[in-house]
């Protein structure tokens, strides 16, 4: 996504909590900086992409962070993935601690979508304030939708979870049958293609799933079931029933625990398999 930016024309700033992927961004042209609180010092707006919540927390109010930094009329724009009562909770606090706005605007798309601009993001925040960001974030992604208030891209994103995972969960179970029943699994979307059941993932998983092609990763199992926990939690909080999207982050629990938390989530096909 950097280099999306720094492709466009614009002067970056960067820092990371790897200091090795600094500086392959520095060589194509961008800035260091030292700290957090160097880098929103020293920028208008700052675009983070971490983990969890706990990693956007420490970004933000740990030692040097964006926090410490003068924010009056500057933005933080979370790339992240995290529950929505933690964007609303981050974006209050910023804006108590040095006056920044935010944006919470996950992302949709993984390595591929960033390495090509077209990345899927779903914007909570303030309309003006996504209108200003909007150049740059059109830098890296192909569609930029503002759905609401502050945590309401982070409910999106938890929407699009939803399918994705339950399409990962489905897709694998198709493709076992296929291979369990005698046909090749591998012209599944060559034979399903433009009919009711045909979609990105159904030409983009089901080739890697029976190929056993998991690097470099769509996604880690981690994550997905981290998201996919999220969004039991809100389910309950909202009276929302979610029998689909419950089952899906079972079948990524046991993913876990059989191929571990930092493998591939299309490995979530090697579960049927009759040894693993």
């Amino acid at each position: 996504m950097t280099r999306r930016l720094l492709k466009a024309g614009h002067q970056v700033t960067v820092w990371n909590r790897s200091e090795g992927k600094v500086a392959p961004l520095a060589e194509a042209g961008a800035r260091r900086a030292v700290t957090p609180r160097d880098l929103l010092t020293n920028s208008d707006i700052a675009f983070m992409c971490v983990t969890d919540a706990a990693a956007v927390e420490e970004v933000i109010f740990g030692p040097e962070g964006l926090a410490a930094a003068p924010g009056a009329g500057k933005l933080v724009v979370d790339f992240s993935s995290i529950h929505p009562d933690a964007a609303r909770d981050l974006a209050k606090r910023l804006k108590a601690a040095n006056g920044a706005g935010w944006i919470d605007a996950p992302v949709s798309g993984g390595t591929k979508g960033a390495e090509e601009g077209t990345l899927a993001i779903m914007a909570g925040g303030e309309a003006d304030e996504i209108e200003r960001v909007r150049p740059y974030v059109q830098a890296m992604a192909r569609r930029f939708t503002h759905m609401g208030p502050t945590g309401a891209g982070q409910t999106t994103k938890l929407c699009n979870q939803v399918i994705v995972g339950c399409a990962m969960a489905v897709l694998a179970e198709a493709a076992r049958l296929a291979v369990n029943a005698g046909i090749d699994a591998n012209r599944l979307p060559e034979a399903l293609a433009g009919g009711f059941a045909d979609s990105i993932p159904l030409q983009l998983f089901v080739p890697r799933m029976v190929q056993g092609v998991h690097s470099p990763p769509l996604g880690h199992i981690a994550t997905m079931l981290k998201d996919l926990d999220t969004v039991a939690d809100v389910a309950q909080a909202t009276s929302t029933p979610v029998p689909m999207a419950t089952l899906a982050g079972q079948l990524f629990r046991l993913a876990k625990a059989a191929r571990g938390a930092e493998a591939d989530a299309l490995e979530i096909y090697k579960l049927s398999a009759a040894e693993r």
